[in-house]
């Protein structure tokens, strides 16, 4: 038998978000189908999750298992981070890049920047590539360097407690069988609830912890889906992307974007939008992603703005 040591306290943060309930009031059914709405008649499968200040929850299409794509790149640094306090490293430990780790058939800054490999990086700058840019090389030196999917799997299903998801492949055997990346699967509320742990529970040290919200928010993929409507707010948003490439049918295997956001008014939600199988075209499928955030933050901002003003 295998016995989990979690903190009380960490442990009561699990365990209430485990049975978050689904709460029922007239904003949150009217944001609903608004929602339900943006996604309706599109060649795609959309799942939705939004969890409003910690309690209010609404979820659509959330039965559905949609392939993460790089979004597993977030659990794979919550794993990292649980690993290096484990082994007693900081985020400023070297790891050895040989040139065969820079796999030239995949999406990699890295290798651009370093085509012949034989360096030195810190785990950190890794974690800002996978982060910041959605390394696939990056991704996969990680996690040569840490156990594997089978170890990230296992961290966020045993201290995070987390059932309805799953990480089997990497970025390369994705790469190598496109069938593989629906084997790195997520439901929309299990990805929420991951995002609020990160920000609601001490996982390990600040110094990990912090590093890698910090690095959600200087994020520079996606920026036409979950950010777009954001723009010239005072909104600050965290977020991990995820996209796929087209299945033997044509269709978008993933397109996808998870994250946090605050706002001024110290109100803050986190929202995932998984778009499984779609025949759209890759702008319009990033615009269903937009619009999806467009419509949570007015509701969330005019809902305070209504109670402040009665």
């Amino acid at each position: 038998m295998i016995h989990v040591n979690i903190a009380p306290r960490k442990l009561f943060f699990i365990l209430s978000l485990l049975v978050l309930p689904v709460v029922i009031k007239a904003e949150q059914q009217g944001l609903e189908e608004q929602l339900r709405k943006v996604i309706a008649n599109k060649k795609a499968q959309i799942g939705i999750a939004v969890i409003i200040n910690g309690k209010d929850t609404i979820t659509i299409n959330n039965d559905e298992r949609y392939p993460m794509m790089s979004v597993f790149k977030l659990h794979q640094a919550l794993a990292v981070a649980d690993y290096c306090e484990k082994k007693g490293l900081s985020f400023d430990t070297p790891i050895y890049i040989r040139k065969a780790d820079l796999k030239t058939d995949t999406y990699s800054p890295l290798r651009d920047l370093y085509p012949n490999g034989e360096i030195s990086l810190p785990i950190k700058k890794l974690l800002e590539y996978t982060l910041h840019l959605s390394d696939n090389n990056a991704c996969d030196i990680l996690f040569q360097q840490t156990g594997g999917t089978e170890a990230t799997d296992n961290y966020i299903r045993t201290n995070l407690g987390m059932r309805h998801f799953a990480i089997k492949a990497t970025e390369d055997e994705m790469h190598q069988d496109k069938n593989k990346c629906y084997q790195n699967w997520s439901t929309p509320l299990e990805t929420t609830k991951v995002i609020e742990l990160l920000l609601t529970t001490r996982l390990f040290d600040e110094q990990y912890q912090g590093f890698i919200k910090e690095t959600m928010i200087s994020c520079q993929t996606g920026k036409d889906r979950l950010p777009l409507p954001l723009k010239g707010t005072k909104a600050i948003i965290g977020h991990k992307t995820g996209t796929g490439d087209r299945n033997n049918k044509g269709q978008i295997i993933g397109m996808n974007d998870v994250g946090f956001v605050y706002l001024p008014d110290g109100q803050r939600y986190t929202i995932a939008v998984f778009i499984k199988d779609s025949e759209e075209s890759d702008v319009e499928t990033a615009r269903i992603i937009a619009d999806i955030s467009e419509k949570v933050y007015q509701q969330v901002t005019t809902n305070r703005h209504e109670e402040n003003h009665p």
